[in-house]
Formats: C-alpha cells, structure tokens, sequence
C-alpha cells in the first residue's frame, strides 16, 4: 500500500508518500508544492492541482490523505485553504485515489497520542515512527508524512476489526 499524505496550503501544500510492508513504514519521499502570491488564484490552484496529480501517479500511490479544514479565524485564510484543499482533492479523485480526510487533533492523536500536541512533537514522532535520521522540513512536509501515517494507521485498525468479525 502506498499512501500519500496532503497538508493542503495555498502559499504552499506539503505532500509526503509512505509504502507499507506488514506494519512497518518506509518514507519514499516528501517535498512541497510552492505558489507565490503574484500568481492569479486560478494559477495557483492549478499548480497544487498539478503538483498533487504529479505525486500519485510517480509514486502509484493507492490511498491519499489530507487535512480537513478547520474552523479559523480568519475567515480568508480558511477560505484560501478550502480552495487548495479542492484542487488536491480533484487530484485524488480524477486519479481515482481512495482518500481519507482527518481532521488536526485526529492527526496528532494518531502520530503523538494526544490531540492537542505541538508541532515539535508531531515532527518528533513523525521522524521516529519512520526511522528517519533528522525531522522532515518544512513543517508542511512532516505535517504531510503525519496525515499519511494517520490514514495508514486507521486503514490497519479497520483491517485488524475486519478480521475479528470474520473469526
């Protein structure tokens, strides 16, 4: 199974692809994809609709996560986000990519073991889950390599609860 994890920004949205092998993870690679504010919106929603597209298909990733919206704010912010959000998720599913959506607390109770965890400690455990030998930066790609292992972690749980009910 190879996931990819979306932590979806305008300025920048931060993507990392995991493999699963029997309970282990193996990062394969993470990066971000950058707009910049001279762009028109239309261009930049392209770009991270493109960046996205780019990922799944050179990793053949067979499940994709990404970060739910949450309530901000700043009303332009979460909108600028929900729009970013879009163009991924039209990635996804043109590509015909399963994609599970969770929300930030969900993410760090999954990665950290609370819900309310800083982003230090989210990097932190994103390095150990993975065997990593330094923290993933910027911030949006660790970010992206937690939302990924999130969904890896709860695809596992629904398989280990399928075989329960099957014995």
């Amino acid at each position: 199974m190879v996931i990819v994890g979306i932590d979806p920004g305008l300025a920048h949205t931060g993507w990392g692809v995991i493999r699963s092998d029997d309970r282990t993870w193996q990062t394969c690679a993470y990066g971000c994809i950058d707009t910049h504010a001279s762009q028109s919106m239309a261009e930049r929603l392209r770009a991270i609709y493109e960046g996205v597209s780019e990922v799944i298909t050179c990793y053949h990733a067979t499940h994709a996560a990404i970060e739910d919206v949450f309530s901000g704010n700043n009303v332009r912010t979460a909108f600028s986000l929900g729009q970013a959000r879009g163009s991924a998720l039209l990635a996804c599913s043109l590509l015909e990519t399963e994609v599970g959506e969770y929300p930030p607390n969900t993410i760090k109770q999954h990665v950290v073991g609370h819900g309310h965890a800083d982003k230090e400690q989210v990097s932190y455990m994103v390095q150990m889950l993975l065997g990593l030998d330094h923290v993933p930066q910027p911030d949006h790609c660790s970010d992206a390599l937690a939302i990924a292992l999130t969904h890896g972690f709860m695809l596992s749980r629904n398989d280990l609860l399928k075989e329960e009910c099957l014995s």
